[in-house]
């Protein structure tokens, strides 16, 4: 007996030791660092870049296009994560900027789609729509926007309320959704393009009341309408391949020209493809993002002070071109061999009038994009489209066969079935059942790869897979009851030009790449998720972190 208590006593005494010392070694280190290493970097302006549609391996195919001034000089002084991927589907728009800036996923920031079906309004509503507010700079409803939909806050929130609200936020985009979403529910502007007949950059009452002088004198230049020139290939044409032939089966093109070849007179065309929104679906419509980015920088006067402002851009264009021509297309790859130009241009700017190494950025994407399955078909590759039109009448009648109920689907949007659960109460017919018999009818289906219940989404827990990124992208009280996946490369869409939405790697793998003041030269190929981006900018700054974010700082990318 008293060995065992001196055993026990020794015991203590050995842990006692280990645990000073441990202890002892933690606060060493920190103190070291300390005295060596800022707890933060400030620099006085944050750029955070989007490429509508911008999948990872247009960085390394087009790379030798490329200038040494715009993504080379990124990659090359900055840091490149290759192995990025968006952990949730669905792969759109407004979702992919909310999480870029919100540092987490559909789940939580609630930004579902780009539009999806409101179960308590009983209708469509649009991720950044808001008839509360009234356009400003134009006399249509296009300026009726707000970020309110959007439940979480974005780090240029949290840049916003750690400087007392000293520190900017401007967001510009073509795309409403890209402007607004990034920019947050504090920023001082949100600023984007309004087409057809007026070729102007536009806002919200959300925002201010009136445009400022600087966004006036850019709509009273001649800026968009000098982009209304012929579109023809920067470089010969026979120098583009990286991409297919010119003329092929596989893209739409624009009313008033019979193929989709170069070149394209915009001036002309202009006329049957809704005036300005002509610019959208070409080069030039990121030329003017750029353009007015400038013209912001300097008439916001940001990155003037020692207090960070934050400059949220998205450049829509590279979209636009993707739907109408197709990943595989000279027209896409002659937009990315412009908007390397502008990106030069962009940072040149920043060296000019905020400083080198006085500014940091980073560049991503939104979502990545499927090859055209017809093209994919051409070559053998499993690939295909799945015809929604009768869905809706076909899985009603199933149901009466099998409850002998009627009109309980509401809505079928965004690969999600919506029930009438009121309906179902009514008639006491438990809701599961309904979703369980749906999930075991629409498996039998051809092109349907999985299908899943909202009860499922809401019980289990998937750490890995497709499963996993549907998970992330459920939130239960605006997602539906019955969610579909389709299989590899089969959308619905036309027979020309791209889509996206998937939980597969076209979809998921996008660039990111880090620039500028705090940030480490390098690169890796670890996996890193979207939702990273937020936390990392926030630990570089030393701000707290958007208050939804579920991403982790990515350590290694901050010097």
């Amino acid at each position: 007996m008293r060995f065992f208590l001196s055993a026990i006593v020794m015991l203590l005494l050995i842990s006692c030791k280990a645990q000073n010392e441990v202890t002892s070694t933690v606060t060493t280190s920190v103190v070291s660092k300390s005295t060596t290493k800022a707890l933060y970097v400030k620099p006085k302006l944050v750029v955070g870049i989007v490429v509508d549609q911008m999948r990872y391996d247009y960085l390394t195919r087009f790379y030798n296009k490329y200038g040494d001034g715009g993504f080379k000089r990124m990659i090359n002084e900055g840091f490149n994560c290759k192995n990025n991927h968006y952990n949730y589907v669905p792969t759109y728009t407004g979702p992919g900027h909310a999480s870029v800036y919100t540092g987490t996923t559909p789940k939580y920031h609630g930004i579902i789609a780009n539009d999806w079906y409101d179960k308590t309004l009983k209708a469509s509503v649009y991720c950044a729509g808001d008839k509360t507010v009234q356009s400003v700079g134009t006399a249509s409803t296009a300026g009726q926007m707000s970020p309110r939909r959007m439940k979480t806050t974005s780090f240029a929130d949290e840049n916003r309320l750690f400087t007392q609200l000293q520190g900017k936020t401007i967001g510009i985009s073509i795309k409403d959704r890209g402007a607004i979403l990034p920019a947050g529910h504090t920023a001082n502007g949100a600023y984007w393009f309004n087409g057809k007949e007026e070729g102007n950059f536009i806002t919200s009452s959300f925002y201010m009341n009136s445009l400022p002088n600087w966004v006036n004198a850019f709509n009273n230049s001649d800026t968009a309408e000098n982009y209304l020139k012929v579109w023809n290939t920067l470089y010969n044409i026979n120098t583009y391949t990286e991409s297919g032939s010119d003329l092929n089966a596989f893209e739409a093109g624009f009313k008033g020209k019979e193929t989709a070849t170069f070149p394209y007179d915009l001036s002309v065309l202009k006329t049957e493809n809704r005036g300005f929104d002509i610019l959208k679906a070409t080069p030039y419509g990121n030329s003017i993002v750029a353009d007015f980015a400038i013209a912001a920088i300097d008439g916001e006067q940001l990155g003037k002070d020692a207090i960070t402002d934050v400059l949220t851009v998205s450049f829509s264009s590279t979209d636009y071109v993707g739907h109408n021509f197709g990943v595989n297309s000279k027209e896409l790859e002659d937009t990315y061999i412009r908007l390397d130009k502008d990106l030069e241009r962009i940072l040149k700017t920043l060296d000019a009038k905020v400083g080198v190494g006085e500014y940091t950025v980073f560049l991503t994407s939104d979502h990545g994009a499927v090859e055209v399955p017809a093209y994919l078909q051409s070559v053998n590759i499993p690939a295909g489209y799945f015809n929604r039109e009768g869905l809706k009448e076909k899985l009603e009648a199933f149901l009466f066969k099998q409850f002998n109920v009627s009109n309980v689907i509401e809505n079928i949007s965004n690969n999600q079935i919506f029930l009438d659960r009121a309906r179902l109460q009514l008639l006491d017919i438990d809701v599961d059942n309904v979703q369980d018999a749906l999930v075991n009818e629409l498996i039998t289906y051809k092109d349907i790869e999985k299908v899943y219940s909202a009860k499922t989404m809401q019980t289990a827990a998937f750490t890995t897979g497709i499963e996993k990124l549907l998970q992330n992208g459920y939130n239960q009280k605006r997602s539906g009851d019955v969610i579909m996946v389709k299989s590899p490369a089969v959308i619905s869409y036309g027979r020309t030009g791209s889509t996206h939405g998937s939980a597969l790697n076209y979809d998921t793998h996008v660039p990111l790449l880090f620039f500028g003041k705090g940030i480490a030269k390098g690169s890796t190929i670890t996996k890193t998720e979207i939702t990273d981006i937020a936390p990392t900018i926030s630990a570089l700054l030393g701000v707290s972190f958007p208050n939804g974010a579920t991403g982790q700082p990515l350590e290694y990318v901050i010097d």
